[in-house]
């Protein structure tokens, strides 16, 4: 009876600080955080390179946006599971083992990819399998490092790292697009060869991580079962700070998923004769909002009241995606969905910084395991019908399903709880 009770996950309340009465440095001479923070900026450039290189090297070779938008389906349907499974192996692995398995995994892949475009022997079921591939890992690293983080940083300043992975995000992203539309005007290869290149870098900087990177894990003995592995979800919906928020994310990732939003921007620029150097600087642009936003979002966090940041957040996508219905170019589009990517980094770190605030690192990885599904499960229905609309009816009537969708998902930013949000850092206990 007793194990029983020890396998339930504990109730979400205050978690103690990290180090005990241990000095508390700057964030930015945290050693082993800032070097996981450069470790994923470099694996989160490939992965933002391949967002943009996949749907242009289909589109290249195909010309359908319906068939780019399976390659981004497929790929945000195996992120998702595979998360899942990551968070899982965050609590019961060790991760600087997993993280290393990801990011070595990858380069392999890419690598065999890269040749395989060199001598002309790719075909779209081959583009699909590598994508999901690369989809796969990247789904089981993403928790496991995310997980990392609160045993790097002391509790006070979760937030504060939080919002510096925003920049990281926001950066691959502004970053990631350009890079591949460039290289991709030069060879098909590059931006894949690139990317391999990046993995490398990511896998070495895991070594010279110092500090453990998990408080305890779950012993190996012990069995696995399907209550466990779901166990963050019941976390997640137990929680009614977290529950209103995670049901707002899937709306919202509904109609401006990352991929689903470039795949219309990119599909849109080509259909007014943009180039791919252009696309790929307009899908820059549109990243480079969320870039400006996360460089705001530790003075948003300490001077704006977590409810207005999450009303802000949710209620300009909806007029933004009427913008871009009637926006006459390229350029324009990029700058409307930039506003709308502006907004994010901030409520993003609140929302990871209220997860480490509630939940104890023996779930931190489970945890997150089910946001990063959550957050992803909208997704695939909303790439692939971008394409399907888009291919059907145009532009203009994907922009006004955006609108009405995100529309829809903003409604539960305006129940009690939300409009009355305590910081991360009171329910923290600091």
């Amino acid at each position: 009876m007793t194990a029983d009770r020890d396998r339930r996950p504990p109730p979400p309340g205050p978690v103690p600080p990290v180090g005990g009465a241990e000095e508390v440095r700057p964030l930015i001479r945290n050693h082993d955080f800032q070097t996981l923070w450069v470790s994923r900026f470099f694996a989160g450039l490939g992965k933002e390179s391949g967002e943009v290189a996949y749907p242009l090297l289909v589109l290249f070779l195909a010309g359908s946006a319906t068939q780019a938008g399976v390659i981004g389906s497929a790929q945000v349907a195996t992120a998702m599971v595979a998360a899942v499974a990551g968070g899982v192996l965050a609590d019961r692995a060790d991760r600087r083992t997993v993280l290393l398995f990801c990011d070595l995994g990858r380069l392999a892949l890419l690598a065999l990819f890269a040749l395989l475009l060199f001598t002309g022997k790719v075909t779209f079921p081959v583009i699909v399998a590598v994508a999901v591939g690369s989809s796969a890992m990247m789904g089981v690293s993403n928790p496991v490092a995310m997980a990392s983080v609160k045993q790097l940083v002391p509790a006070s300043q979760v937030s504060g790292a939080a919002a510096q992975n925003q920049i990281r995000f926001s950066t691959t992203t502004a970053l990631g697009a350009p890079i591949a539309g460039s290289l991709f005007s030069l060879g098909r290869a590059l931006p894949f060869v690139t990317e391999a290149l990046a993995y490398l870098v990511s896998a070495a900087l895991v070594l010279f991580i110092r500090r453990p990177m998990q408080a305890c894990r779950a012993p190996a003995r012990e069995r696995w079962t399907l209550r466990g592995t779901v166990g963050g979800f019941s976390l997640l919906a137990a929680d009614p700070i977290l529950r209103p928020m995670i049901l707002w994310i899937v709306g919202f990732n509904l109609a401006f998923s990352q991929s689903g939003a470039f795949l219309a921007l990119i599909a849109t620029a080509e259909a007014q004769g943009a180039g791919h150097v252009q696309i790929g600087l307009t899908v820059s642009l549109a990243g480079s909002g969320g870039l400006v936003g996360a460089l705001a979002a530790g003075a948003v966090l300490r001077w704006v009241r977590p409810s207005s940041a999450f009303l802000a957040a949710a209620w300009s996508a909806p007029l933004c995606a009427l913008g871009l219905a009637v926006a006459p170019n390229a350029v324009s589009l990029g700058v409307l969905l930039g506003l709308v990517f502006a907004v994010v980094p901030c409520v993003n770190a609140l929302f990871y910084g209220y997860v480490a605030a509630s939940v104890g690192d023996g779930y931190q990885g489970r945890v997150l395991g089910a946001v990063m599904f959550m957050a992803l499960v909208s997704q695939p229905v909303g790439i692939l019908g971008i394409g399907i609309v888009f291919d059907r009816a145009g532009p203009t009537w994907v922009f006004l399903a955006m609108a009405g969708l995100s529309a829809l998902a903003a409604l539960f930013t305006l129940s009690p709880v939300m409009r009355d949000l305590p910081r991360p850092e009171e329910l923290a206990g600091t």
